[in-house]
């Protein structure tokens, strides 16, 4: 079992990361330069593998690199907190977190739950990334990633946070007044289906469940996006149908906003689930999260009846 025999060179190695200099995380650490250097070859030594390409001009993380730093900030982070529960006898819940999440669920819900996280524990930060595209968890500055469906990589840690969440038609009132509304899926060919795109993919056929049979159909209209929020509200503003998480277009099904089309069949499956590269990195304030999460997913969904 390796062990590291200096926590301060696990220290030297995150705050060059964190800086992007040597010699900034020498200062930082009150560290000449060249002792900052030693302390980072020898833990590379320890480790057997090179965690930061150094040049006169230039320095990055290699993939082991990448790989490797999240264990030593949550390494480090553990250390402090179990030293301040020591002297204060109380509990801390502080941490920097960096999380991935989808751009309508993040913007419109999670980054509401998250306000409620922060005024629980203020000690905790945040950088958040809103985005559709999936999150490289080991190449990009990403802890935490939430995202529907099962991780294209089954290296990836996936923790549920809604594994029962379906996808559902829906549309504006606006719309089923114009055009009508679709008594079977079948019938969606007749319709302006609002279609979203991932990658090079776009989304475009639908599937149905009901009596255990299955029914794929082929939509199209005049809108494609690779904005999830962009979907949703193409809908709510009466432009077509869209086929959308449940989870997202809850507070609009409730407020109104939008309505359910083919209620008697169920869509697909859309199970939300938080993702980190390394169970390690399933931290104290990570579980948190997570419960908090559940709670509000939960709630969410039950409030629609």
């Amino acid at each position: 079992m390796l062990k590291i025999k200096n926590l301060h060179d696990l220290e030297i190695f995150v705050l060059t990361a964190h800086s992007g200099s040597l010699s900034a995380a020498a200062r930082a650490l009150d560290l000449s330069p060249a002792v900052a250097s030693a302390g980072l070859k020898r833990l590379e030594a320890e480790l057997g593998v090179v965690l930061l390409l150094r040049s006169t001009r230039s320095l990055r993380l290699t993939a082991e690199g990448e790989r490797f730093l999240p264990a030593a900030r949550l390494a480090l982070a553990g250390l402090k907190d179990a030293v301040e529960e020591i002297s204060t006898g109380r509990q801390v819940v502080r941490d920097h977190l960096q999380i991935s999440m989808p751009s309508d669920l993040g913007r419109n819900q999670m980054l509401r739950w998250l306000d409620e996280f922060q005024a629980r524990y203020p000690e905790v930060t945040l950088r958040i990334q809103l985005s559709d595209r999936i999150a490289d968890i080991y190449r990009q500055p990403v802890d935490l990633a939430i995202r529907y469906g099962a991780p294209a990589d089954s290296a990836l840690v996936a923790v549920p946070l809604l594994p029962d969440n379906r996808r559902v038609l829906c549309a504006a009132l606006s719309y089923v007044a114009r055009h009508g509304s679709p008594a079977a899926p079948t019938e969606l060919s007749a319709h302006n289906c609002l279609r979203f795109r991932l990658g090079d993919e776009v989304h475009e056929h639908w599937r149905f469940h009901r009596d255990g049979q299955e029914t794929s159909v082929a939509v199209s209209g005049n809108r494609v996006s690779d904005d999830g929020d962009a979907v949703r509200r193409w809908a709510v503003a009466g432009c077509g149908i869209a086929y959308k998480a449940m989870l997202d277009v809850a507070p609009d099904l409730m407020a109104g906003r939008l309505v359910r089309l083919c209620p008697d069949w169920d869509g697909e499956t859309a199970p939300l689930a938080l993702m980190c590269a390394d169970r390690r990195q399933l931290s104290p304030t990570v579980i948190l999260l997570r419960d908090h999460f559940r709670q509000r997913c939960k709630e969410t969904i039950a409030r629609l009846g």
